[in-house]
């Protein structure tokens, strides 16, 4: 049962052409008990992990591989070229990750997707390929605490923020900039101005008094 429904949960994300009419709501998603999904985790996250290693092992392969047609004179060279025999070496991971797979999986198909779709998208993240959520209503029947298996990466929520309000642009702040300087010159002066009538004031009331 477990191993269905990790094999379930990997082919959602089919390409839509190969869908069949009981095609999922949402890609990489499905919805079953807590308790199942909480067992279903830690097999699905391994399978991800033999996964991104088979993918490297493929990568480094890819030098010594040929695109000529199988059984032609370019592709029988390259099986007596020295080149077939990196390839074999170099590959050798990838071909023990694919049958360790399908050991788990019981499914080619899913393993395809998996070393073909799935892996490369997780092949930068260390772990935590899947998550859990638990949904607040119950199943109907016994009353099962029902919860979602998803992948991580592809249904994440955004989070939107609310851009900051602009007040003028650049050619007003440039016009307010000379007007503040000119009230700041006019108050100086206005500031030296009664600063020389008062010391007036004081010389003429000196005056009078002599």
């Amino acid at each position: 049962m477990y191993r269905n429904m990790a094999s379930a949960l990997i082919l959602t994300e089919r390409p839509e052409s190969e869908l069949d009419d009981n095609a999922p709501k949402v890609k990489g998603r499905i919805v079953t008990t807590l308790a199942k999904a909480k067992e279903i985790r830690p097999m699905v996250e391994r399978c991800v992990t033999i996964a991104k290693k088979g993918i490297a092992a493929e990568k480094a392969a890819a030098p010594y591989a040929t695109s000529a047609e199988r059984n032609s004179s370019e592709w029988k060279q390259w099986r007596e070229s020295d080149d077939y025999g990196k390839w074999v070496d170099a590959n050798a991971p990838a071909v023990t990750a694919r049958r360790r797979l399908f050991k788990i999986l019981r499914s080619k198909e899913a393993v395809s997707i998996l070393m073909d779709e799935i892996a490369e998208r997780f092949e930068d993240r260390p772990g935590g390929y899947t998550r859990i959520m638990r949904l607040a209503t119950p199943r109907l029947g016994d009353a099962g605490t029902r919860a979602i298996l998803e992948f991580v990466g592809k249904n994440d929520r955004v989070v939107k923020r609310s851009e900051k309000p602009e007040f003028g642009g650049n050619e007003e702040a440039e016009d307010e900039a000379p007007s503040a300087t000119a009230e700041a010159e006019a108050e100086a002066a206005d500031a030296e101005t009664s600063a020389e009538t008062t010391a007036e004031a004081s010389e003429s009331s000196d005056e009078k008094k002599e």
